[in-house]
């Protein structure tokens, strides 16, 4: 495997999430100060918003503005033109947990994964749903039985839904049909059976990843955050690992890939997803690094 050179783009921060690469920039949520910041490739940061009840996804609609999950209250904002944050939906009745990552499509529908458990606090763990919230802010649920749907990717034909899930040591997939609803779950790779726990150590001790944020590129790999494993990996659909990128003490939390020619690999880093270490000290960094294969799908 190639020896892959990594380097700081930003630090000083909380827990990043959300990566994303959007008119020349990389954009990004730090849960716990709040912050949706964007980064252009000279370290110049410009802070966009501020979310008191914590950011995590990000997404765009066709006309432009921006589409923030607001993880605690459990709704989806959208950034007007003028900069003001207003609801577009609230998503607090069709999930269990707060809401977190999601990928928008071409049409504006928001694909949202929401935690399913009270995971900082200890609560035993629990499968939840997918929501769908059109452009016009109706929510529906389009998935249910996922482990922590985290990362979500759209294949660059518009056809298929990849959804990592996070405690269920598999990825996910679904056809899109062409009213925006999903078909069947079936495996886009899964990495061995767990055993039958609602206990997460358990579940964590027996999985072979834990499948965070990602992102997916032009040969229809998956660079995948491993949330408990120091590392990102990018695997072949049908879970074939291709390559792994090792960051020593530092856990992978989200991903994407962008920069001119879409092949600089962002990395969101930190020492763990623990709130209570997180929020202690501003630890989280942005790494990055080049790859071979370019960018390609959503986000």
């Amino acid at each position: 495997m190639p020896k892959r050179e990594l380097s700081v783009l930003a630090a000083g921060y909380t827990f990043l999430e959300g990566l994303r690469w959007h008119e020349d920039r990389l954009w990004a949520s730090d849960f716990y100060t709040g912050q949706v910041f964007a980064v252009d490739l000279a370290g110049r940061i410009e802070q966009i918003c501020h979310v008191p009840q914590q950011p995590s996804g990000l997404g765009w609609l066709p006309d432009g503005r921006l589409l923030i999950s607001s993880m605690k209250d459990r709704k989806l904002l959208r950034r007007e033109a003028d900069g003001t944050l207003v609801q577009h939906a609230d998503l607090s009745s069709l999930t269990q947990g707060p809401v977190n990552d999601m990928v928008v499509d071409a049409q504006g529908r928001a694909y949202v994964g929401n935690f399913g458990f009270d995971i900082m606090n200890g609560a035993p763990v629990a499968t939840t749903t997918l929501v769908r919230v059109d452009t016009d802010g109706v929510v529906q649920v389009v998935a249910d039985g996922l482990c922590f749907p985290n990362g979500s990717f759209i294949t660059p034909d518009g056809k298929t839904l990849i959804v990592n899930e996070t405690f269920g040591n598999r990825i996910s997939e679904f056809d899109i049909l062409e009213n925006g609803t999903l078909g069947p779950r079936r495996d886009w790779a899964n990495f061995g059976a767990l055993p039958d726990s609602n206990d997460l150590s358990v579940l964590i001790a027996a999985s072979a990843i834990a499948p965070d944020g990602g992102a997916l590129d032009a040969e229809g790999a998956l660079w995948v955050a491993d949330a408990i494993g120091k590392r990102i990996v990018r695997v072949a659909r049908g879970g074939k690992m291709l390559e792994q990128i090792d960051t020593g003490e530092l856990g992978i939390f989200a991903a994407a890939l962008g920069g001119p020619d879409g092949r600089t690999l962002f990395m969101a880093a930190a020492p763990d997803f623990i709130e209570a270490n997180r929020r202690a000290k501003p630890e989280g960094r942005i790494l990055m690094t080049q790859v071979d294969v370019p960018h390609a799908g959503r986000p």
